[in-house]
Order: C-alpha cells, then sequence, then structure tokens
C-alpha cells in the first residue's frame, strides 16, 4: 500500500535526520530537550494546511516542515511518521470535552454536547472532518488509528455519564448504552454536517431533553 511505504520512508529519513537513538512514542517528550510550543503549533497548522489542501496522499514531512519554517528533525522529534502527525493535527481539531461532574447525567450530558457544538462554529473543523471521512476509504489504517486514539475516548466519556446515571436511578436500569451515545452525539454531527452554522447552546439541552423523556427511570 502506498502510504505503509510512505510512512517506512518517513521514519527511515526521521533517523538519518534526528540523530540516533530511537524515535520517541507519539505524545511524549524527548528527555532533555523542551519541546517549542510555538514550532509544535507551527507543525499542527501546516499539516493542517497541506491535509486540506491535498489530502493524506501528497502530504509528506518535507511539505510539512517547509510550510511550519522548521527543520524536518524537529518534526521526528515529536512524530515518528506522517501518519502519527496527522492523527495528532486531526485531533486538534476537536474541542476538549468538559470533566463530568456526576452530580446530574442530565447537567453532564448537556455540557459534554454543548462542546461538541462547538466544534460547528470553526467551518475548518467540518471540512477536515468531510476529508477525513474520504480519506479514510483510501486509508483505513488512518481512519482506523483515528477512531481508536481520538473517537472512541470521547465516547467513552459520554458512556461513563450513561451508566453512573442508570447507577443512580436518574437513568432507566436497562438503557441501551451505545444506542443513546450515538442518538446523542449524532443529533450534533448531522446537524453540523448539513446545517454549519453554530448551534445554539439550547439545542444541546433540547436534544438531552428529549432523549431524557424515554431514558428517564419510572
Amino acid at each position: 500500500m502506498r502510504e505503509d511505504v510512505n510512512s517506512v520512508v518517513d521514519i527511515v529519513a526521521g533517523a538519518m535526520g534526528a540523530g540516533s537513538g530511537p524515535d520517541p512514542a507519539p505524545g511524549h517528550r524527548r528527555p532533555g530537550r523542551p519541546r517549542s510550543e510555538r514550532a509544535e503549533r507551527a507543525i499542527i497548522e501546516a499539516a493542517l494546511a497541506l491535509f486540506a489542501e491535498c489530502g493524506a496522499d501528497a502530504l509528506c514531512i518535507e511539505k510539512v516542515a517547509a510550510r511550519a519554517g522548521v527543520g524536518k528533525a524537529t518534526i521526528y522529534r515529536r512524530w515518528p511518521g506522517k501518519e502519527d502527525l496527522l492523527i495528532d493535527a486531526l485531533a486538534s481539531l476537536k474541542t476538549p470535552l468538559p470533566q463530568p461532574q456526576g452530580r446530574s447525567a442530565r447537567e453532564d450530558l448537556i455540557a459534554l454536547l454543548q462542546a461538541m457544538s462547538a466544534d460547528t462554529a470553526d467551518p475548518r473543523r467540518t471540512r477536515e472532518f468531510a476529508l477525513l471521512m474520504g480519506e479514510g476509504q483510501k486509508y483505513p489504517r488512518l481512519l482506523a488509528r483515528y477512531e481508536e486514539t481520538v473517537v472512541e475516548p470521547r465516547r467513552e466519556v459520554f458512556r461513563q455519564v450513561l451508566r453512573r446515571g442508570a447507577a443512580m436511578g436518574e437513568l432507566r436500569a436497562d438503557i441501551d448504552v451505545d444506542a443513546a451515545l450515538f442518538m446523542l452525539v449524532g443529533a450534533v454531527m448531522i446537524r453540523g454536517r448539513y446545517e454549519p452554522e453554530v448551534i445554539s447552546p439550547e439545542y444541546a439541552e433540547r436534544v438531552v431533553d428529549e432523549l431524557l423523556r424515554g431514558l428517564a427511570a419510572r
């Protein structure tokens, strides 16, 4: 697969440019080498811009380095190859989910959906998501890693709120957690895709209240 070949070439080139020793795992700082937040932000922005322009196939570390104004070694000290860089870059487009407070499933679900709704305020995020879906058909490994490292942990936050609500008696004990999860997030994702204007905070509250009519304990 062409993507696999590109990844191997990227890793080899990184090892040659960054010096001896294994590359650090993605997300971990190399000891003794303080990471430049400004350089990292520039690299992420460059990767996103190039991804939007040409997709994953034509994106390479050399182009990212040139666009970000850094050397290739700077990138390879942080990411072993372009796939790891793309995963982190795409993850940066997601609004961080708030920490559930655990007092009310309704309040926690509303807060989570409001955070998701904030992503629709930036049209670039919608475009990047659409591009990812298209690229995922050609590069299923990239899409699978994105699902595993970015999407699934966010889904689990929703699941935990739903499970806690059922355990505390706020929701029915026999709720289908995954079905409820997809009804909640789908209401925001689909609207954000087809009606990309900013979603009001009240929309998240309406979605949660409508769903809870069927999930609430009786």
